[in-house]
């Protein structure tokens, strides 16, 4: 597909990543992840001493966001990043006072896009706080097929998905022109019997491979079952149980506004820091 100079690259089929979903939610849907920043969501809101009137939920999957913020906010809807990313969110500038996301974010091809519309549309002093998986999520299995890939067919096709980083994430947050700023990482590892289960929770989490660039024909049993072999090897527990780890990072920040806190100007302290170490005892 050719692009625009400027246009962020298709890292994602989202189309497909729509039938993955759908499909896991006939298999009946893995939720352990979801249902725990579900959980930690509620909490965060918690601790914002404010009502919202006018909210919306970016992309998590299912229906779980809704139970969080009812009673918290007087209208509230879902909104889906489309699987033509240019299309936009449609969302009206200026118009909203809360904007949640829970594990629906790691998959768009334009997360600074995706921020700058969020920005757009909150209003003076509205709120941004959404959850995604990035940092070292499925290191251990990426680890591992890459081993195996390379030892049994001569070359490493991508298996699973790029993740940002916490610093990207901030970074992304005052780009796209947020007030303070902050995020955080929950680490969550998962033990499984093998990297079998594993990767049977991933297709029940919709969360399976949906790169663009990934490798069409089907994965050769020798090099799966290598796979597997390699995880257990560097990535069991004594007890011969694997790792899986996920990286949930959290972001939040707020449309600029003049009432919130500001950091002081370069050379304004009353002060030094060396007048405040001399005064100290030993």
């Amino acid at each position: 597909m050719a692009q625009t100079p400027n246009a962020a690259p298709i890292l994602f089929d989202r189309a497909l990543l729509r039938a993955r979903q759908a499909r896991a939610s006939r298999l009946g849907a893995e939720n352990f992840l979801l249902d725990r920043v579900v959980a930690d969501m509620d909490e965060r809101l918690q601790a914002v001493l404010r009502q919202f009137d006018n909210a919306v939920d970016v992309a998590t999957p299912g229906n779980g966001l809704r139970d969080v913020v009812a009673g918290r906010v007087g209208h509230f809807a879902h909104v889906d990043v489309p699987d033509v990313e240019s299309d936009g969110l449609n969302l009206a500038p200026a118009s909203l006072d809360l904007v949640i996301s829970a594990l629906g974010l790691h998959f768009v091809n334009d997360l600074p896009g995706v921020m700058a519309q969020i920005r757009r549309a909150l209003k003076p002093d509205g709120l941004l706080l959404a959850a995604m998986l990035g940092g070292d999520t499925l290191t251990e299995l990426r680890q591992s097929f890459a081993a195996a890939e390379a030892e049994r067919e001569g070359g490493i096709s991508p298996r699973v998905a790029p993740m940002a980083d916490l610093r990207d994430v901030g970074a992304l947050l005052q780009r796209a022109g947020f007030a303070l700023p902050v995020t955080d990482v929950d680490r969550v590892v998962v033990r499984y019997d093998s990297a079998f289960g594993l990767m049977q929770d991933l297709r029940r989490m919709g969360a399976t491979n949906v790169l663009v660039e990934r490798r069409r024909a089907p994965l050769r049993r020798a090099t799966l079952l290598r796979m597997a072999q390699i995880y257990s090897e560097r990535f069991a527990d004594p007890d011969g149980r694997i790792r899986a780890t996920f990286d949930i990072i959290w972001l939040s920040g707020w449309a600029p506004h003049e009432s919130q806190q500001k950091p002081l100007k370069p050379g304004s302290a009353k002060a030094s820091l060396a007048d405040a170490v001399k005064g100290l005892k030993p």
